[in-house]
């Protein structure tokens, strides 16, 4: 019953604004639920999450009043109780029934806990009839409620990608998220941090074509009490983002900036592929965010970071003797997240292309003002996590075209559902000629 009352709560400060990661830290924050009941709440309420758009349909299909009508506290216990109905064959459906009725109950609703009852137990009977939502005419409506995904990113995807790889893509977006580590060579390796894992009953196996890289198949718990995490041997990185680093090709010695750097994940791989020798500048305009990525390096042992509250795009004004003294700049630039949406099922509902066209101006103003700050002879590598094609390579086409004294070297993107797992991203290696 906990496990649902905090899915219910997370689904409710979602619904307030909040980003997933933070609403599921500040409700566990206020229960003390065991590792198995946290995983229990976590797939209740980000699964509800992705598949929101199919879940108001059954509502709209099931209920005298549709979803958008509904009070914000039914609709989200609905969909925690439908979502276990439709998607989670280990429960059974008189649980998820009951427990949705008594949480109504007990929680602001009993005047609609009768709702609640006959609106879950038609979804049973749709279920056992395998009854399925009506068909929809239009082809992009019908694609964006299959996968529950807005109709805007439905459109696009078929625009980008053609009908079958975008199926590939949003298949991908409701997907539980692998969880990757990135091995901390300075305290460990790959082989000693596997025995340690192993021994702990958590099972793993090394992520082809990345030398610190490991994916967890199975283990349970607070990651934090992991064997090894706070001694610093490892961080949770997504494989794509172990993979941006590298192609900074940062040497011992030489000055290099993460300009949006919190909360710090590549600042720490870069000072590991340093051997934590020269000057990491770790600058974030978020100071909360910027005392993570610091908290993060202490742990982790780096000590070549230093750290300086500010906004990137007015960097040289702040910083006048910095012009012409970074060897290397790395911009992880703040963008959609289009990506990560199997790992931030909320951005999907949050995002808008007014947001991106917004977001994809401050990409602009960030490459132009970082460049005064590059030695001659220097790289700038540009990173996001989106699939958006304004926000990646239009991006980097249209910077170059003003500035001829910086070459394309490579690019790539990762797309969601790629063989090589993951989240989605984009990297751009640009070189001082």
């Amino acid at each position: 019953m906990l496990s649902r009352i905090a899915a219910w709560e997370i689904l409710q400060a979602i619904g307030g604004g909040a980003y997933s990661d933070v609403a599921i830290e500040r409700v566990f924050r206020k229960y003390d639920l065991a590792g198995n009941d946290k995983a229990l709440a976590i797939e209740l309420a980000c699964g509800a999450v992705r598949q929101r758009k199919l879940l108001d349909a059954w509502v709209d299909r099931l209920a005298k009043i549709p979803s958008s009508k509904q009070p914000p506290l039914l609709r989200w216990l609905l969909h925690i109780g439908l979502y276990q109905i439709f998607y989670m064959d280990r429960i059974p459906v008189s649980a998820a029934v009951n427990t949705s009725v008594e949480i109504a109950k007990s929680h602001r609703l009993r005047h609609l806990a009768p709702v609640v009852n006959a609106v879950l137990r038609k979804a049973v009977t749709a279920r056992e009839s395998r009854e399925e939502l009506p068909a929809l005419t239009n082809k992009l409506e019908s694609f964006a409620q299959t996968y529950s995904i807005p109709f805007w990113l439905a459109k696009d995807l078929i625009r980008w990608k053609g009908e079958q790889s975008a199926e590939i893509i949003a298949k991908a977006f409701n997907q539980a998220p692998s969880i990757d580590l990135r091995v901390n060579c300075k305290r460990s390796s790959i082989h000693k941090l596997q025995k340690k894992l192993q021994d702990f009953g958590i099972q793993s196996r090394c992520i082809e074509g990345y030398s610190s890289g490991i994916n967890v198949i199975s283990g349970s718990g607070d990651l934090r009490q992991w064997p090894g995490y706070k001694e610093g041997e490892w961080s949770v990185q997504d494989r794509s983002a172990q993979w941006v680093v590298p192609l900074v090709e940062a040497k011992p010695g030489e000055n290099v900036l993460d300009a949006c750097a919190a909360p710090g994940g590549k600042t720490t791989h870069l000072a590991e592929l340093m051997n934590d020798i020269g000057e990491i500048w770790a600058v974030d305009r978020s100071a909360k965010r910027l005392k993570r990525t610091a908290l993060n390096a202490d742990r982790l042992g780096f000590h070549c970071i230093k750290y300086l509250l500010a906004d990137s795009t007015t960097l040289l004004d702040q910083m006048p003797q910095w012009k012409g003294y970074f060897h290397r700049i790395l911009l992880d630039a703040p963008c959609s997240g289009l990506g990560t949406l199997a790992r931030n099922p909320d951005c999907r509902w949050r995002m808008s292309p007014n947001k991106i066209k917004e977001l994809v101006l401050l990409q602009a103003q960030l490459l132009k003002a970082l460049v005064p700050l590059l030695k001659v002879g220097g790289r700038i590598v540009y990173s996001t996590c989106s699939i958006h094609p304004d926000e990646n390579a239009k991006q980097i086409e249209n910077f170059l075209l003003s500035h001829h004294q910086l070459a394309l070297k490579e690019q790539k993107q990762i797309w969601p559902g790629d063989k090589e797992g993951g989240d989605g991203f984009y990297a751009a290696i640009i070189d001082s000629v």
